[in-house]
């Protein structure tokens, strides 16, 4: 962990409201290792307890690039920008990392936690070990406008993650200036 720019909570400490943080804000979900990564924007997540561990579960349709490296890796994390990254935020949301250096790109700094990749421009990290994957089936739905999600039946597969860590901004370390 950078210990100059982040501290260590435990999830039960976290204020934030995750129906702003995923709607409005969004995050960004990386996955990989020291060798290669990739992220992607996210903005449909759930968080909360589930089989008495405090989890993540995020949605990754099998087209995305990044949807590989989640299913190679056995980690993964969410993190929450300030919001002076929003053009980093829609930059990852609309560019593929399959043929270009998206990373670099995108103006971010990449720092890891053993070989799971995040942010140094995060306020908020959750690191995530991969305990379940489900894909969604339109079979499930129970009621049917959620299909309208859905015009290309690219449905998501979901991967609920036990956050191993939460990572906050130390209030006296600004995120990283790039030019």
């Amino acid at each position: 962990m950078n210990d100059y720019l982040f501290r260590e909570i435990s999830p039960k400490e976290l204020t934030d409201n995750f129906f702003v943080a995923f709607d409005d804000e969004w995050a960004l979900l990386a996955a990989g290792d020291k060798k290669k990564a990739n992220m992607m924007t996210i903005g449909w997540a759930t968080a909360g307890i589930l089989w008495k561990r405090p989890v993540i579960a995020v949605f990754v349709r099998p087209h995305r690039y990044t949807y590989g490296f989640m299913e190679k890796a056995p980690r993964f994390s969410v993190a929450f920008l300030e919001k002076r990254y929003r053009s980093a935020l829609n930059f990852c949301g609309s560019t593929s990392g399959k043929d270009r250096d998206k990373i670099r790109e995108s103006g971010l700094t990449l720092l890891h936690d053993n070989d799971v990749p995040y942010f140094a421009e995060s306020r908020l990290v959750f690191l995530c070990r991969t305990i379940y994957r489900h894909d969604i089936t339109p079979m499930n739905f129970l009621d049917p406008t959620i299909e309208e999600n859905y015009p290309a039946k690219d449905y998501h597969r979901m991967y609920v993650g036990q956050i191993e860590k939460v990572l906050v901004k130390r209030d006296d370390q600004p995120s990283p200036q790039k030019n």
